[in-house]
């Protein structure tokens, strides 16, 4: 189902926060009828019909006033925009959390399949709405091979342990990938990119961060890879009044750090972070909160405004047919007015996330605030770029930025891959994200140069 050319962009950089789950009801009117599992597909296909007037009749009191009909119609137009027409339900589970029931109905769309997660309080009315990318994959439907472990992946010289990183309610299942022998060793933490990621940073058959552990961990480095957080949590997340890179990112970066501190197999002088796109935009903020942090290993991370980027890639992939069709003009428009709601001085907290793709203002005005190069500059940890020249999402514009304010600094090191996408996965032509449907492996020259700059540091 995947196509050569999507334009949903800001569903494969974002997980998208309609609305918070609400807290109490006083609503007298009478809820949807039968159980949650059957309102909810009930409640899909209203929005389907474009009656949300009368999907709105199913939400409690604060959802009512959070998102009313107008808005929920804003909400999934653009949502119909990014990820192509309703075509059906595929699949449905549910799940408890904090005295809320939550339906997943997992929705295939022309060009995306979506998770449309619905909270019902205990009174049966829709207390949270919240849309994401869905790990249901096209290779579900056309029986595409799973995963394969890279080749330098195998014999396993290492062991790998669950743990636990951070604490109470935002703890996050992980892993640590641990060489065999007695240490003590270096070790990695790595970063994810944007989006509701999990550990190994699966995309369709491929897992890139499962790849770097294996890797680096059959070559005496330790890796410490876990869920994020808006995975591990999405609804909480969702609730968050004023969501940053702190809570999605940052905290818990930190939290592994003092994980690994505090084990005796790990060298607490050697303790690197590795961030991915986002991850790597991060890094030295990262580091400028944490001088202990031995070195930052950067792989396609930005350097422009993500807002730039999200822009940016919207009119590749339109234009990457050579035709761009109505359809996709319109929501290149689209995307543009929200990306100048972004960008405008007046931006304040009150601003509705609908109007700044799907992201609350207080994580626009979070990131306006910093410049990751600048930041960089005045770090004086060693740092490594890393960037795939095939890379469409963060491109060699961004490599090049980096390169042109830090390249004369003798603790930073540049390598770009001709061959090389997004994942550091090697292919050929244009690269589009019907590649990352294709099943591969990050490339053996980027696992060994990630090597050899750890050992020489």
């Amino acid at each position: 189902m995947l196509k050569s050319k999507y334009i949903f962009v800001l569903l494969l950089v974002f997980t998208l926060l309609l609305a918070a789950c609400s807290k109490g009801n006083t609503d007298k009117t009478p809820p949807p009828e039968g159980e949650p599992p059957e309102v909810a597909s009930r409640f899909v296909a209203l929005l389907q019909a474009g009656d949300y007037d009368t999907a709105v009749s199913y939400f409690d009191s604060t959802m009512k006033n959070q998102l009313p009909a107008k808005q929920l119609q804003t909400a999934w137009e653009s949502l119909l925009q990014q990820a192509g027409n309703f075509r059906q339900e595929v699949a449905k589970k549910s799940e408890e959390t904090g005295g809320y029931e939550i339906i997943i109905v997992t929705a295939q769309f022309e060009q995306a399949y979506i998770d449309i997660r619905i909270t019902f309080d205990s009174d049966n009315r829709i207390a949270g709405l919240f849309f994401a990318p869905s790990d249901y994959s096209a290779a579900e439907d056309d029986g595409r091979t799973d995963y394969t472990p890279p080749a330098y992946g195998q014999p396993a010289d290492f062991t790998e342990e669950e743990i636990t990183v951070g604490k109470g309610e935002w703890a996050l299942p992980g892993t640590l990938t641990v060489p065999s022998g007695d240490g003590p060793f270096p070790a990695v933490i790595l970063v994810h990119g944007s989006g509701p990621n999990d550990r190994d940073e699966t995309i369709g058959p491929n897992k890139p961060f499962k790849d770097i552990a294996w890797g680096l961990a059959n070559q005496g480095i330790a890796v410490l890879r876990y869920e994020k957080r808006t995975l591990a949590h999405r609804q909480k997340m969702a609730s968050l009044p004023s969501l940053t890179v702190n809570e999605e990112v940052i905290d818990d970066v930190l939290a592994a750090f003092e994980l690994l501190q505090e084990r005796e197999i790990i060298d607490p002088e050697k303790i690197f972070v590795a961030g991915h796109s986002l991850g790597g935009t991060l890094a030295p903020r990262i580091a400028a909160a944490n001088d202990k942090i031995a070195g930052l290993l950067i792989l396609a991370g930005t350097a422009r405004p993500l807002e730039d980027l999200i822009l940016e890639q919207t009119r590749y992939l339109a234009e990457a047919d050579g035709n761009i069709t109505a359809d996709e003009e319109e929501q290149i428009e689209l995307i543009e007015q929200q990306v100048n709601n972004i960008k405008d001085p007046g931006l304040s907290a009150a601003t509705p996330a609908t109007e700044l793709l799907g992201i609350p203002a207080s994580y626009w005005l979070d990131l306006r605030a910093y410049n990751p190069v600048e930041t960089a500059k005045k770090l004086k940890v060693p740092m490594l770029f890393l960037q795939g020249e095939r890379d469409y999402q963060v491109t060699m514009e961004d490599f090049s930025l980096w390169q042109e304010a830090l390249g004369g600094l003798p603790h930073a090191t540049f390598k770009s891959y001709p061959a090389l996408n997004h994942l550091f996965i090697a292919g050929t032509g244009m690269s589009l994200p019907a590649e990352y449907e294709t099943p591969g492996n990050v490339s053996d020259a980027v696992i060994n140069d990630l090597v050899d700059w750890i050992k020489g540091h």
